[in-house]
C-alpha cells in the first residue's frame, strides 16, 4: 500500500460530498476514488469514469467474480457500488493518497480494509428534520424516494461509532474547516 485513504461516508443528504469536493479543490495530493455503480445516471451531468464506473449489472458481477472489487454492496434494491482494487492502484501510483465519498457501509468495509492506513469521518447533520429539508431542497427526490432515503438514515446513524472521527455538518465553512484540520493532521502522521 503506497498511500492513506481518506474516508468520508454520511447519510445522503449530510453534506460529505461537498466536503470532498472541497479538499479536492484545496488539496492536490488527494486523488477521488471514483466508485463502480449500477444505477442508471442523474441526468446528462454525470460521466461515466467521472462520477461513477456506470456498469450494467451483469457487468458488476462479472468483477465480483474476479474479486475486483475491495468492497461492494446493493445499496438500495437492484442498484450495487462498489470499490474497485484498480482505482485505489490508479491514484497510488500516481502518488497521491485516495479519498473517498460512500456510503456508511461501504465506509465500514473499507475502514476494515485499509486499517490504520485510513482516516474514516462519518457526516452527520444536527437532525433528521434539517436533514429532510436538505434532501427536499434538492429537487431530486419523489416523496417515496425522500422517505426512504430517511429511513434509511435512521439505520445508518447507528454505525457512527464504527468511524475515526464524526463530523457534525451544521455551519458548512466551519466543517470545511475541521475537514481540512482532519487531513493536515492525518497526512503528518507515519
Amino acid at each position: 500500500m503506497a498511500g492513506k485513504a481518506l474516508i468520508f461516508s454520511a447519510p445522503s443528504g449530510s453534506g460529505k460530498t461537498t466536503i470532498v469536493k472541497h479538499l479536492l479543490a484545496h488539496n492536490p495530493d488527494l486523488g477521488f476514488s471514483i466508485s463502480a455503480s449500477t444505477r442508471d445516471r442523474r441526468g446528462r451531468t454525470e460521466e461515466h469514469g467521472k462520477d461513477y464506473y456506470f456498469l450494467t449489472p451483469d457487468e458488476f458481477k462479472a468483477k465480483i467474480d474476479n474479486q475486483e472489487f475491495i468492497e461492494w454492496e446493493e445499496v438500495y434494491a437492484g442498484n450495487f457500488y462498489g470499490t474497485l482494487k484498480s482505482e485505489i492502484e490508479r491514484i497510488w501510483a500516481s502518488g497521491k493518497n485516495v479519498i473517498f465519498d460512500v456510503d456508511v457501509q461501504g465506509g465500514v468495509n473499507l475502514k476494515k480494509y485499509f486499517g490504520e492506513k485510513a482516516l474514516a469521518i462519518f457526516v452527520k447533520v444536527p437532525s433528521l428534520d434539517i436533514l429532510k429539508q436538505r434532501l427536499a431542497g434538492r429537487g431530486t427526490e419523489s416523496e417515496e424516494s425522500l422517505s426512504r432515503r430517511l429511513f434509511k438514515a435512521k439505520f445508518e446513524l447507528t454505525f457512527e461509532d464504527k468511524f475515526d472521527v464524526v463530523l457534525v455538518n451544521e455551519v458548512l465553512d466551519r466543517s470545511l474547516a475541521e475537514a481540512q484540520r482532519l487531513y493536515d493532521e492525518f497526512k503528518r502522521k507515519p
